[in-house]
């Protein structure tokens, strides 16, 4: 722990918020009084055991810190030790971002300064469980191991074709290396066995973690179950959804699902000018990704009937340049506001509103 500045005694209960700006090696750290005076300026080795003796040395004090790799377990750490932390929104400090004097220790000592002066400044996030960030990392885990498997099949294809050889592009993940070795002849498969060896054990691996995914979701998470009715979410989804939110209770409304997911257009808007902009595309990336492929299911050719394909299919029916981008993005938003309702009430998923009876129609 490195001291640049430290005043030689502070009164014991002082009401003390520290800035806290985290990084991979070192943390710079901005004591400030109840007063707003800096008290100490330090350098904090990023090692549990030094975060715990900085602990011990301000045990009332405010945490105040951004959004990052490290913000997640530091966050728990100081609440684990009885500091109240404020973990701010980096997307949303400008205040940081866009300073022309920027640096770690100016940094640290505006996310104090803001802290102190008013937490909502900081549009402060609630960081997940330690439990299910461990279940979100094996989804990431999976994501990755496809992600390599998808370079390896392009390179084989990308390399058979500066030989000649063309590798239909239908051709199925798992199948993949199966249906090449048997199209090729023995000089050009030896050229790219270890490539296809690869692809095996990718292969491999993914269906073993998608097993481990399926019971995980049925064990731990058996409200998934309810979210799978919907036609187009499979337990992927449904899982990386109810860790991503983690609790229905954190939200109001159903419809703020969507911009907590960043499936919401972003605004300019000033007096008579108000720009048509993309989505603002914040919150969960993979969750995200796994919704909008769940909506081009639905808009697609095997999507059944329902409210959802409907919506989509007059969003599109609109015309422009990018109306199937539109109604897929709605749709996606739509199925998100869905999923959470169902969760929120324990209800039974109904694709199409009921005809009315018989006695109703008298």
């Amino acid at each position: 722990m490195i001291s640049r500045r430290m005043k030689t005694k502070i009164p014991a209960g002082e009401k003390l918020t520290v800035g806290l700006d985290l990084g991979d090696r070192r943390h710079s750290a901005c004591v400030l009084d109840a007063a707003g005076e800096i008290l100490a300026e330090e350098a904090i080795v990023n090692t549990r055991e030094c975060l715990v003796a900085f602990s011990a040395r301000f045990p009332t004090a405010t945490i105040v810190m951004e959004t990052g790799s490290h913000s997640p377990w530091v966050s728990r750490l100081f609440e684990a030790r009885g500091h109240r932390v404020h973990v701010a929104n980096a997307r949303k400090l400008r205040a940081i971002s866009a300073s022309h004097t920027k640096g770690d220790d100016a940094d640290a000592q505006m996310l104090a300064r803001l802290g102190r002066a008013d937490p909502k400044l900081l549009s402060p996030v609630r960081h997940r469980r330690e439990a299910t960030q461990r279940a979100l990392v094996r989804l990431k885990v999976r994501e990755a191991l496809v992600r390599s498997r998808v370079n390896l099949v392009n390179s084989v294809r990308f390399l058979l074709k500066s030989l000649g050889v063309f590798v239909s592009s239908s051709i199925k993940a798992m199948a993949f290396t199966r249906k090449v070795r048997a199209q090729l002849a023995r000089a050009d498969a030896a050229l790219v066995e270890p490539l296809l060896a690869a692809v095996d054990v990718l292969n491999a691996q993914i269906k073993a973690l998608d097993a481990e995914l399926e019971t995980l979701a049925r064990e731990t998470y058996p409200a998934t179950e309810r979210l799978r009715q919907i036609p187009g979410v499979g337990p992927l989804t449904a899982l990386c959804f109810v860790l991503t939110l983690e609790d229905p209770k954190h939200f109001a409304h159903a419809r703020a699902v969507g911009p907590y997911l960043g499936l919401v257009p972003r605004r300019d808007q000033s007096g008579e000018s108000d720009k048509q902009l993309g989505i603002t595309k914040a919150g969960h990336v993979q969750l995200r990704c796994l919704l909008v492929n769940c909506a081009h299911y639905i808009l697609g050719p095997f999507g059944p009937p329902c409210l959802l394909r409907a919506a989509g299919e007059r969003i599109a029916a609109r015309g422009g340049k990018s109306a199937k981008k539109r109604a897929v993005i709605a749709v996606a938003r739509k199925l998100a506001v869905t999923l959470l309702a169902l969760w929120k009430t324990g209800a039974d998923y109904r694709p199409l509103p009921e005809p009315p009876s018989l006695a109703q129609a008298a």
